[in-house]
């Protein structure tokens, strides 16, 4: 559905896109992360047509940014992070402005209407957009993304400055809209990435380090493949047959944690899951299996390992580099 080829962006001699390549499916939920100035913003106003690449191309459904971008953005609906909303308008007034804007074809009524429901938002549809909390504002700038119906969706920091219970209602409406859209989400919180993406892309410094499922990548990227199990019974037998269960490269014992209970440390083969192995063992064995943890890196663990080594050497934030960039084709 939305394909990335070698995307490079160049603002002066800051570099903010280096080489960027993916490909996102049709009727996937992607989450797309970094640190502030990683290429992230950049990267959606390129996919959207806000900005112009310096080298590289982008693909909806088929459809070159470049060569038809009337086309491709009647394919996208963009939420930034800081929703265009007109706070003297009412919420009919905004959306029926939009509607236009786009110049929308379905039927308007009922396309509105629809919209609202999904959205949530037909109590509010009669009171001035100002006057609405931050959670219906996000639910507002969702709505105006889904005029048209477009395809694609691309949600910048869709839950940024939202109480835990609006969180909640964004994310069961974004998994509500994944089924029918593709969706690309940027996001700072981690936990909301895992809660609602299928896979995880993350960039640092313009360039492209990590893509995968979202409940593997960590595991994949892992260098150590540990699990750290906590079990009651002789700790020489314990450990002697755990290093005879299949896949497994090296057992050892951290001592006893509690009378009669020893930790062990149970390292596996990189594609090995020997959880089941272990719990029948322990079952066969009549040790009681008091923990078992995997120490593989968690995401927070991965995102930092991925985005602390060079985030600091970066010359321009990228919201610096957005404003070069307007400045510069204002010159143009």
């Amino acid at each position: 559905m939305v394909e990335v080829r070698n995307l490079t962006k160049r603002y002066g001699v800051n570099l903010a896109l280096d080489n960027v390549s993916f490909t996102v499916e049709e009727g996937t939920i992607v989450g797309f992360l970094g640190p502030n100035g990683a290429g992230k913003s950049t990267t959606m106003n390129i996919i959207t047509g806000y900005l112009s690449a310096t080298s590289g191309e982008v693909l909806v459904a088929g459809k070159n940014t470049l060569d038809e971008p009337l086309e491709v953005k009647k394919l996208i609906g963009y939420l930034p992070e800081q929703p265009p909303l007109y706070m003297d308008m009412t919420v009919k007034e905004y959306l029926n402005f939009m509607y236009d804007l786009k110049k929308a074809k379905l039927p308007r009524a009922q396309h509105l209407q629809e919209i609202c429901q999904l959205v949530r938002i037909e109590e509010v549809f009669n009171r001035l957009v100002g006057n609405l909390s931050k959670g219906y504002k996000q639910r507002v700038g969702i709505a105006q993304a889904l005029i048209g119906n477009p395809p694609v969706l691309i949600l910048d920091e869709p839950t940024v400055g939202l109480d835990p219970k609006q969180i909640i209602e964004i994310r069961d409406l974004i998994k509500r809209l994944g089924k029918n859209h593709t969706v690309i989400l940027s996001s700072h919180i981690l936990p909301e990435v895992q809660a609602i993406c299928e896979r995880i892309i993350v960039v640092n410094n313009g360039r492209l380090v990590a893509d995968g499922a979202t409940d593997t990548l960590a595991h994949d990227l892992s260098k150590d493949h540990r699990l750290l199990l906590r079990a009651e019974g002789p700790e020489r037998e314990m450990v002697h047959a755990l290093r005879a269960l299949p896949r497994i490269v090296e057992v050892v014992s951290m001592g006893e944690k509690e009378p009669g209970v020893y930790e062990i440390s149970v390292e596996t083969e990189p594609t090995a899951d020997p959880r089941k192995d272990i719990f029948a063992l322990m079952v066969r064995k009549g040790w009681p299996l008091m923990a078992l943890k995997n120490m593989d890196l968690t995401l927070e663990d991965l995102f930092l390992q991925l985005t602390s080594t060079d985030a600091a050497s970066a010359v321009h934030t990228e919201e610096t580099a957005v404003e070069d960039a307007e400045i510069f084709e204002r010159r143009e």
